[in-house]
């Protein structure tokens, strides 16, 4: 069951902290990242790769590789953030940050609906804004049946497309500049907040024939997100002592 939250400020910049250097990072489009080539180990990631899953560093979680290398897979990741792309129609990221003690408060003391809006509010959002001038949050959602409680949010990025490039291939007119589309899913499970993204690829790559309302656009991205969180594997909880 999903329950509509109310719409996410626009915040102005906060002084940085660990927690909203990742944010930066989830953003990152074109970064340099490394190639997957068929048969030959990646090297140089933070993370392993273990036969066809990519496993996160201190085995935070794994995950089957979403891209493969015959259609230009890539994989670049850091200490906390993997991107898996491709130049046909994936772009994921997967963040994920141990909580420390200032987020811990903030998650107990306002329950995790409103404490995944006041996170997203006051360490992604601005980001975005930053990165992408005119970025907005369309919708956000929460539903307690995703990974005992998870928050959509769906935000429109003006320029922020890693599909440009095909969407430019159109030759539309100028008066039509690129607006991408991303779906957000955030949860807390194992002390770590996770934040996915993807972004809705055919609303670039096919926007000459690619005519849907927003809300089929926020539930193609719901399904692809939801099925991205079952896809993951995390740990058995450390038992507290």
């Amino acid at each position: 069951m999903l329950e509509k939250s109310r719409r996410l400020p626009h915040l102005a910049r906060l002084p940085m902290t660990s927690l909203r250097f990742f944010a930066s990072l989830l953003l990152a489009v074109g970064a340099a990242h490394v190639g997957m080539t068929q048969g030959t180990p990646i090297r140089g990631l933070y993370g392993e790769l273990k036969g066809s899953h990519y496993v996160a560093p201190e085995n935070r979680y794994r995950i089957a590789v979403p891209v493969l290398p015959e259609l230009g897979g890539h994989i670049f990741d850091t200490e906390n953030v993997v991107t898996f792309s491709d130049d046909v129609s994936i772009y994921i990221s997967i963040a994920c940050f141990p909580l420390d003690m200032t987020t811990r408060w903030e998650r107990d003391t306002r329950g995790i609906k409103e404490f995944l809006s006041y996170f997203f509010g006051q360490h992604v959002m601005p980001n975005f804004v930053q990165r992408f001038p005119g970025a907005t949050n369309e919708l956000s959602l929460f539903t307690p049946d995703i990974r005992d409680g998870a928050l959509l949010v769906f935000t429109l990025l003006p320029g922020g497309s890693s599909f440009a490039a095909q969407g430019n291939v159109l030759d539309l007119p100028s008066a039509a500049p690129i607006v991408a589309k991303r779906g957000n899913l955030l949860f807390v499970q194992n002390d770590h907040i996770f934040i996915l993204s993807t972004e809705l690829a055919e609303r670039v790559t096919q926007r000459s024939v690619f005519h849907k309302t927003p809300e089929e656009e926020n539930e193609m991205l719901r399904t692809r997100l939801v099925e991205l969180a079952n896809r993951l594997h995390l740990p058995a909880p450390k038992p507290k002592i």
